[in-house]
């Protein structure tokens, strides 16, 4: 490689990382959280489910005859979708299509549904910090504009790729023997560049496949989708959706009541006896109470026995037969196969609690690469030769960068603890309630550490109020629900406790990192006392008294 071409690579590799640094290191850190998002919607609501819930489980007879009596069913299409391992599922319910229905009942409707006790939730009273921090990992909270917020995500998820491949290219020669080089105790900038290195390729595999597939799902829902609707589709939406599969099946109201409503539990346990390993995710009635009634039944594969197979079977719901059929093992589409691909590889919900841990040790591992990132350039920039205007900007910008991105840690366990202890109600302000929460504290956190001006006194007091607000979780637990660590392990409250558990691993991981930093002492800082400008040899000279002199304001 020429130095020409090593130059381009190494600059492009800077310039785009840079860039997207705070954005993706938001991304990384929400999304690590992310992965344990059912276990966190269990503690949050002290809801404890089995470790593998799945539709089948649910008494769906009894809920339909729940919303038969709050709602008219009669001539409506009703789905049952159970997309999390939590206790409440979702119920989207169509208008009726019986003409002579009631005013109420022509109006369709979507909420959420407890399995235990049948009480209904919308989406906002249903609102979780789970949902908070998997929403926020692709700025579903900056969609001010149609899509802005996923638009920007999945830039950043493309800019991050190039990052990747450049990085890769940029260290190639010396990409083995790199890795062995660490080097704690010599300068700044080979510390955090050892660091880099040595991180950034153990989690290659991992940031590369989270770059590949975040991008195909982001960029290609949020950028490609309108402009295939637009051009290929004339503007059709709804016939893009008929031809890729999206759109339900439509069946006609024979306007003949059912003297029976048929059973609809036995449809469940026909769908998952077909075929050995098939979980049932979806339940969907056609025509509910009427003489063409309908019932489709869709699922998954287990992962260990197909990684990505869909099936689904549409009975007769009078008769009981199978009108229309679709084998998991043998009649998955490349469209369905290559969409579970992507997604299964980017949500790491194919191994179990064991995979999901792993997940998020490198996303943790992510974020260190890319903070390592910015302080490489910042020390890059931080020297004598360099106008001091731009190295006071370089350091503003490092702090802001810093103080920001570090502050979530507190701030997510401070909100852990604050909607455990203040939000038992599921009102339709409880999405609004933890917004204020974590986002002002976040503010609060952001500004003071900005305030301060010392990256080490940031970076070493982020992770130390972490560490025990984190410890202060299971306690925020215990005391509002009684639900403490050794009784939801015995009696198998496995989310619950381990929400518990990876707090309090978590919090002494963060505590022995913080009580092992050690300050150095050339990092920008707080501006030193000045002397007046001198003239010695001709030349003009700041003397600095307090600290090294690449210290700024």
């Amino acid at each position: 490689m020429s130095n020409r071409v090593y130059n381009i690579l190494f600059h492009t590799h800077t310039i785009s990382g840079i860039i997207i640094s705070a954005a993706l290191y938001v991304i990384f850190f929400a999304g690590s959280f992310s992965f344990f998002r059912d276990e966190i919607v269990g503690w949050e609501r002290n809801e404890p489910v089995s470790e593998e819930s799945h539709l089948q489980a649910v008494d769906l007879d009894v809920m339909l005859d729940s919303l038969n009596s709050q709602k008219e069913l009669y001539g409506r299409d009703i789905a049952f979708t159970k997309y999390f391992n939590e206790r409440r599922i979702n119920v989207n319910l169509t208008a009726s299509k019986d003409t002579t229905a009631s005013e109420a009942a022509k109006t369709g409707s979507f909420f959420y549904m407890d399995t235990d006790n049948f009480n209904t939730y919308t989406y906002t009273s249903n609102y979780s910090i789970g949902e908070l921090l998997y929403r926020l990992h692709f700025f579903a909270q900056l969609n001010f504009w149609g899509t802005s917020g996923y638009m920007l995500a999945g830039f950043v998820a493309f800019f991050f790729l190039f990052a990747i491949i450049t990085g890769v290219l940029v260290h190639w020669k010396k990409i083995v023997s790199n890795f062995y080089v660490f080097r704690p105790m010599a300068s700044l900038k080979n510390l955090w560049t050892d660091a880099h290195t040595a991180l950034g390729i153990i989690g290659l595999p991992y940031q590369f496949v989270y770059a590949v597939t975040g991008t195909c799902l982001i960029i290609g829902t949020s950028v490609m989708s309108p402009a295939v609707v637009t051009f290929m589709y004339d503007g059709d939406t709804n016939q893009l959706y008929e031809d890729f599969g999206f759109n339900p099946p439509k069946f006609e109201l024979a306007s003949e009541h059912l003297s029976e409503v048929p059973n609809v539990n036995q449809f469940l346990e026909k769908a998952s006896a077909k075929w050995e390993g098939f979980e049932v995710t979806t339940l969907e009635i056609f025509n509910y109470g009427d003489a063409n009634m309908k019932v489709g039944v869709e699922g998954y594969t287990k992962y260990d026995m197909k990684f990505a197979g869909r099936g689904e079977i549409i009975y007769n719901a009078h008769t009981g037969e199978e009108e229309h059929v679709v084998n998991p093992f043998t009649d998955t589409s490349y469209m369905n196969a290559a969409t579970a691909v992507i997604t299964q590889l980017h949500y790491g919900n194919y191994g179990g609690v064991l995979l999901k841990v792993v997940y998020f040790i490198l996303g943790l591992i992510s974020c260190f690469v890319i903070i390592s990132g910015v302080m490489i350039w910042l020390v890059a920039r931080n020297k004598k030769h360099i106008d001091a205007k731009k190295r006071k900007f370089n350091a503003w910008l490092v702090w802001v960068y810093l103080s920001t991105c570090l502050s979530m840690f507190p701030v997510t366990a401070l909100t852990f603890i604050l909607v455990k202890v203040f939000l038992h109600e599921y009102t339709p302000e409880r999405m609004t309630d933890i917004y204020h929460i974590f986002f002002y504290s976040w503010l609060a956190f952001s500004v003071f550490f900005i305030i301060k001006r010392d990256n080490y006194f940031t970076n070493k007091y982020t992770l130390l109020s972490g560490a025990i607000l984190g410890f202060m979780v299971p306690v925020a637990n215990g005391l509002v629900t009684g639900n403490w660590l050794w009784k939801t392990f015995l009696a198998g409250y496995h989310h619950i406790f381990l929400i518990d558990v990876f707090w309090i691993v978590l919090s002494i991981t963060a505590l022995i990192v913080a009580l092992s930093l050690k300050k150095k002492n050339n990092m920008p800082s707080r501006q030193p006392k000045r002397k007046p400008y001198q003239v010695k040899n001709g030349i003009e000279k700041e003397l600095l008294i307090g600290g090294a002199n690449n210290n700024f304001n």
